[in-house]
């Protein structure tokens, strides 16, 4: 637990933050730069889906992370519920507007993707229309801490949110198996794939990117955070150190 707590200090944060942010930015983009390219140029047509499945490169990870994005604001809230972790708020408050992107990308991409599998943009299922909870979901998650930080809030409401919002995710994950629909079932699981290896292997380079990219911006975020509140404790103490030199 000390260690734990060792974090809370923004100064040993910000030390470490410093020089993994551009690493884990830069080594993101190089992967999804390589997975794309591979995903585009190096992998053969499916046998049904034909050139149609390669939008599978860049949908997967964004709705991996779109998930991913609301678990982690789910454990940073429940970390500042529990512990009173300073920087798990903030890390909540960095992850939410990344997170709501990748779930808003996660929607485009399959639209674009259904059209000529499905033959329309759209479909009422269980898996898209929980993904667009989950996306207003996001934008309700950043409205509310907006609105907690303007009144002076403690965090807690906003950290109840994050933690009551999860319960979408088991509801997205196992929509497929729930309910009959369009969408296809799990292809990717514990115990193997579906998807024949020669189409597969890219994915693991732009999943990897994206996640890489993503943890690159929250880290970016939080260190802006972090920043806007520091120059706005040093004008509260200028401000101060004024009224009672008057």
């Amino acid at each position: 637990m000390p260690r734990f707590h060792a974090l809370a200090n923004p100064a040993r944060f910000l030390k470490i933050a410093r020089p993994l942010t551009p690493a884990l930015f830069w080594a993101g983009v190089v992967l999804i730069a390589f997975g794309a390219w591979a995903g585009l140029t190096q992998t053969p047509p499916d046998f049904l889906q034909r050139d149609s499945v390669r939008i599978m490169y860049i949908h997967v990870p964004t709705a991996w992370l779109g998930m991913g994005g609301w678990t982690g604001i789910a454990v940073s809230s429940l970390v500042f519920l529990v512990w009173r972790h300073p920087l798990a708020g903030i890390a909540a408050r960095a992850i939410a507007l990344p997170g709501a992107v990748f779930a808003a990308l996660c929607l485009v991409t399959g639209s674009i993707w259904g059209r000529p599998t499905w033959g329309t943009w759209w479909q009422w299922d269980g898996r898209l229309t929980s993904m667009l909870l989950l996306f207003f979901v996001y934008l309700g998650y950043m409205a509310l801490a907006r609105a907690d930080a303007d009144r002076g809030g403690d965090g807690r409401i906003p950290a109840l949110y994050g933690v009551a919002g999860s319960v979408l995710l088991p509801i997205i994950r196992y929509s497929v198996v729930w309910w009959n629909s369009l969408h296809q079932g799990p292809s990717i699981g514990l115990t193997g794939s579906t998807i024949d290896p020669s189409i597969l292997w890219p994915l693991w380079f732009t999943l990897a990117g994206f996640s890489l990219f993503f943890s690159g911006v929250v880290l970016m975020r939080m260190r802006a955070i972090l920043a806007v509140a520091k120059a706005e404790a040093r004008m509260r103490r200028m401000a101060a150190k004024d009224w009672v030199g008057a």
